[in-house]
């Protein structure tokens, strides 16, 4: 927890004077009992009204001062707390924005999403607390024994006696209670991500009647989530009691002893009752101690999951090369040069030994059985992923030696998964081009074959896409993403199965629309579909990792048996020589 402190440099000031007032107040409390002390063996046992009135106008001046010095140190407390938390959720989601597929993969987007929001709101309670009571506690414990010692030394002995053993409570709260509360951060972890494909799938958990099925899974893990909270429960909730329980027995302590003292005419009725407000101040004190130690037990557990996300660096490096790179001035674009690649160490490789130019211009179709590696060589070429060996070259220059900005300005991607943004269409497809006009709009979506179906919208470019674009059929959502990458006018664009939802005639017209813009594009596409490629220029044909084929439609026939077999599974004899 100590490592996120920097977070708190901007407000080095109001750390500082937030616990100054807050002892303030702890002082001016202090000084009570001994002043109802005074007031006792001095104006009620004398009668003298006029000592009395005096010392309580004291008194209630200093409760007031000390309430004006709490909520000063209330508002320095709010005033750090949610500045350091969103200064420290900006920095986590900055951090998480640079990582690649390997990091999110590793973590998920329900553990990341939590560590985002309820880690760091629960380290967000901690420094408020750390201003507002972590100084104060302590301070009202040491200042009662020091003011109980300076009325009688004998009888503080008792409240001395019973500091070490609430240390002992303690130790043994925190020491059971601390990898509890881990264990229950990464169980609450599980819980987002039952839930999260539950809301996502919520149509094939209903299409496949499996409802029951799956509140019984969330059941069974948010059972398995609520069996670790109530055992941090049941163990946290010791605490209290135990403080209460000894402070109790050290207070029954005192009035014993004191007994014997006040019959003995050496002890006054004042100085008890200071000693027994002296020890309900330090058994609140301890009490508000044992609620420290569960919030601050609970911030050392975010504290690590957060640092952990800050400690992660991620795998692919940007090198931060803004400038032009000069290219060679072949046609060729894109060169993978033995270029193999792995998702860790310890697994297969995905891909193995790729060779391959691609040129300027050029409709590539690539094709393959399902986890043939289509779709990781195509990550390779935007750096989602780093080559685990080999490299490869855009305009002759290794796509490592590029800035990250730079190297994806070259490249529009549309995904297998067509993801839209809340807002109108436009904004949707201007996310490609920030200044597109909205003639750059209309023509982007027409070599998309989305055009049609906005005009027929009732408010055509400036309908409200909802949430993940569920507004919209499959197709269309896949025209839009199309419209959007193609609206950047990149070098080079990719198509990751992106018109698996079209149907035949709008396929066929999307590809006459991409290919007039083969004078200033590339264009990949991967598809399951050989009818959706097999008029591009180039074929590729992956099987199990390895590109088994390379050529047009007519030479992979006669060339390659892999593609032959594709073609004669999904058409006719007659479609297949067209």
């Amino acid at each position: 927890m100590f490592k996120l402190f920097k977070f708190l440099k901007p407000y080095r000031k109001e750390c500082i004077l937030g616990p100054t007032f807050k002892l303030i107040e702890a002082l001016l409390e202090l000084l009570l009992p001994t002043l109802m002390a005074l007031i006792i063996n001095n104006g009620v046992s004398s009668h003298d009204t006029s000592y009395v009135l005096k010392m309580g106008g004291i008194m209630c001046s200093m409760a007031i001062l000390g309430f004006c010095s709490s909520m000063t140190c209330q508002y320095f407390a709010a005033l750090t707390s949610q500045g350091f938390g969103t200064t420290l959720r900006n920095k986590l989601f900055e951090h998480i924005s640079t990582f690649s597929y390997v990091e999110i993969d590793k973590f998920g987007a329900a553990s990341l999403t939590n560590r985002i929001t309820s880690d760091v709101n629960q380290l967000q309670l901690a420094v408020a607390m750390l201003i507002r009571m972590a100084f104060r506690a302590p301070f009202i414990c040491i200042g009662a024994i020091i003011m109980s010692m300076l009325l009688d030394l004998r009888l503080a002995l008792v409240l001395i006696l019973a500091t070490p053993i609430f240390g002992i409570i303690i130790y043994l709260i925190i020491s059971r209670t601390s990898p509890l509360y881990r264990k229950y951060q990464n169980k609450l972890d599980r819980l987002g991500t039952v839930v999260r494909e539950n809301l996502s799938g919520a149509r094939v958990i209903r299409a496949f009647a499996k409802t029951k099925n799956e509140e019984k899974r969330f059941k069974a893990t948010n059972d398995d989530l609520t069996s670790t909270a109530v055992l941090v429960g049941k163990t946290s909730a010791l605490l209290n009691p135990l403080t209460t329980l000894v402070m109790n027995v050290a207070i029954i302590a005192i009035l014993w002893a004191s007994s014997y003292h006040i019959n003995a005419g050496t002890l006054s009725q004042g100085t008890i009752i200071a000693f027994v407000n002296y020890a309900t101040q330090i058994l609140f004190a301890l009490v508000a101690v044992s609620n420290l130690v569960i919030i601050f037990t609970k911030a050392f557990a975010s504290a690590n999951r957060v640092n952990e996300i800050l400690n992660t660096i991620a795998s692919i490096k940007d090198n931060g090369n803004n400038l032009e790179i000069s290219s060679r001035g072949d046609d060729v674009l894109i060169e993978f040069k033995l270029v193999s690649f792995s998702y860790d160490s310890a697994s297969d490789r995905e891909l193995t030994d790729i060779n391959i130019t691609i040129n300027k211009g050029e409709t590539v179709g690539i094709i393959g059985a399902t986890g043939s590696g289509k779709s990781t060589f195509i990550n390779l070429i935007p750096r989602f992923y780093d080559v685990s060996k080999g490299e490869i070259l855009i305009n002759g220059i290794n796509v490592k030696d590029y800035s990250l900005k730079k190297l994806r300005e070259k490249i529009s991607m549309v995904p297998q998964k067509s993801v839209l943004f809340t807002g109108t269409i436009s904004d949707n497809i201007r996310w490609g081009k920030k200044t597109a006009t909205r003639e750059e709009i209309i023509d982007a979506a027409k070599t998309a074959q989305a055009n049609e179906f906005i005009k027929e919208l009732p408010d055509g470019y400036n309908t409200q896409v909802t949430r993940g674009g569920l507004n919209f059929s499959g197709g269309q959502k896949q025209r839009l993403t199309i419209a959007r990458a193609i609206i950047a006018k990149p070098e080079i664009l990719i198509l990751d199965d992106s018109s698996s939802a079209l149907d035949f005639s709008t396929d066929a017209a999307l590809r006459t629309g991409l290919k007039s813009l083969s004078n200033t594009m590339t264009v990949l596409t991967v598809s399951q579909r050989a009818s959706s490629i097999k008029h591009a220029d180039k074929i590729i044909v992956f099987d199990d990792g390895k590109i088994v084929g390379v050529g047009p439609h007519e030479y992979l026939l006669r060339n390659c048996e892999t593609y032959k077999d594709i073609c004669l599974s999904q058409l006719s004899k007659k479609e297949v020589n067209k």
